[in-house]
């Protein structure tokens, strides 16, 4: 599930102003449902090499995880996930031309949640995708 505004400035891995709204909505949900665990994906634009990719990816997953267990959350329902370059939404590959806002659209973090039972039902991911709406 993509939450809509977890982005990062270039070369950064702190959690913007204006992604905190959707961590909130994110701890809300662990917080409704205390047994789901996620993972918290965390992805970069095409520009820089693919190893400082990863890692920069990585750092911005444990920057939302740390922002959750910040808030409350057991560090043990959150798996932080780095993916680097690996999987772009748009076009922007190495050496496209793109503009700031095509290459800003890649540097996201996104959740999955694995499917769990909560008071005897499965909650699953399109449980959720109908709450998100």
């Amino acid at each position: 599930i993509r939450l809509n505004s977890i982005y990062y400035d270039y070369n950064d891995a702190k959690i913007l102003k204006a992604s905190k709204p959707d961590l909130d909505y994110l701890n809300e949900l662990m917080i409704q449902y205390p047994t789901m665990v996620i993972e918290l994906s965390s992805h970069t634009d095409s520009r820089g090499n693919d190893e400082f990719n990863q890692k920069l990816s990585q750092r911005r997953a444990e920057s939302a995880k740390n922002y959750l267990v910040d808030k409350g959350i057991d560090t043990a329902r959150i798996q932080a996930v780095g993916y680097g370059e690996t999987m772009l939404l748009n076009k922007c590959v190495n050496d496209a031309k793109c503009t700031e806002e095509e290459h800003r659209f890649n540097r996201r973090t996104e959740f999955k949640k694995q499917i769990t039972k909560e008071r005897g039902k499965v909650i699953d991911t399109k449980t959720l995708e109908t709450k998100a709406k």
